[in-house]
C-alpha cells in the first residue's frame, strides 16, 4: 500500500477530505493492494520458515490483509497450511473474499484481535505497520496471538531507499512520506495512501527487537512504483536491504 513515483504534481485522491483515518481507508479509491514481487517474495520468505504441513497445519494471519493479494500470493506456497485475512476495512474485506476463502474482520487496537493467545504460528504483515498510530500496541497484540517461537513476516517501505536519498539530497519529500490525506505535497507520486511512519532498515531491526521478538533475517524489495527505465537498478538495490525500496522482516516471537 505504497504511492507511485512517477509525478510531482498534487492530486486529491480521494476526492472528498476525510472526516478521519477510518473514512479514509474506508474509501474505496484508497489502494489497498501492494507489489505481486514484494509479497512473492515474503510468501517464498514464510514458506521456507514454516516447512511443510507434514500432517501439523499451521495456521497463518494475513493482519491488515487489504485485499487479499499477500494472502492469494502465500497460499499456492503454503499447502496444507490454513491462511486467513484479517482486516477492518468492510470494503477490503469484501474484495479479500474474492480471492481467498478465509477472511474476518478484526482490529489491533479498541479490544484486539479476535483470536486468543498463543492460537497463530505465523502473521504476515504486509505494509500495515507505516499506516498505523500506535505501531507499539499493534506489535504488542501480534506478540499476543503468536505462538512461542512463532514467525511475523513484516513488510514496509524504506525511509532509506536508494532514491530517497537522492531525493534529500535535493531538499526534496522522500517517496511513500505523506504530509497529508488531501493531496501529494513536495514529493513524487500520485496516489495519497496514509502513510503516517516510515523506517530505516536499522530502526525497523531495533524496533521490532524492542518489541520481544528476535530477528531472523532482513531482505529487500522492488517497489512496483519505481517508473520502468529506473526498475533494474531498483532490482540490484534489492541486494543492499538498507537501500532497497522495501524492507522484509522476518522475526520470530521470544
Amino acid at each position: 500500500m505504497t504511492p507511485a513515483p512517477t509525478t510531482t504534481t498534487t492530486t486529491t485522491t480521494p476526492a472528498s477530505p476525510p472526516r478521519d483515518l477510518r473514512d479514509f481507508y474506508e474509501n474505496p479509491a484508497v489502494p489497498v493492494a501492494s507489489g505481486t514481487p514484494r509479497s512473492l517474495r515474503q510468501a517464498r520468505m514464510l514458506a521456507r520458515a514454516l516447512g511443510p504441513a507434514a500432517g501439523r497445519p499451521r495456521t497463518v494471519l494475513d493482519i491488515g490483509c487489504g485485499d487479499g493479494t499477500a494472502a492469494a500470493t502465500a497460499a499456492p506456497l503454503l499447502p496444507g497450511h490454513r491462511v486467513i485475512g484479517v482486516d477492518w476495512s468492510q470494503d477490503a474485506l469484501r474484495r479479500a473474499r474474492t480471492r481467498i476463502p478465509y477472511a474476518v474482520r478484526g482490529e489491533l487496537t479498541d479490544g484486539g484481535l479476535p483470536f486468543g493467545a498463543e492460537s497463530a504460528d505465523a502473521v504476515l504483515f504486509s505494509e500495515v505497520i507505516e499506516h498505523l498510530v500506535d505501531p507499539d500496541a499493534a506489535l504488542d497484540e501480534i506478540r499476543r496471538i503468536l505462538r512461542p517461537g512463532g514467525h511475523l513476516m513484516l513488510s514496509t517501505p524504506n525511509l532509506a531507499a536508494w532514491y530517497n536519498r537522492a531525493l534529500l539530497l535535493a531538499g526534496v519529500q522522500p517517496v511513500f512520506s505523506e504530509v497529508s490525506l488531501r493531496g501529494i505535497h513536495g514529493r513524487p507520486g500520485k496516489e495519497v495512501v496514509g502513510h503516517l511512519r516510515l523506517y530505516t532498515a536499522r530502526a525497523l531491526r531495533e524496533f521490532v527487537a524492542a518489541s520481544g521478538f528476535t530477528v531472523v533475517r532482513l531482505e529487500g524489495a522492488p517497489f512496483h512504483g519505481v517508473p520502468r527505465p529506473l526498475r533494474p537498478l531498483d532490482r540490484l538495490a534489492c541486494a543492499r536491504p538498507p537501500l532497497a525500496s522495501i524492507l522484509l522482516l522476518h522475526a520470530r516471537r521470544t
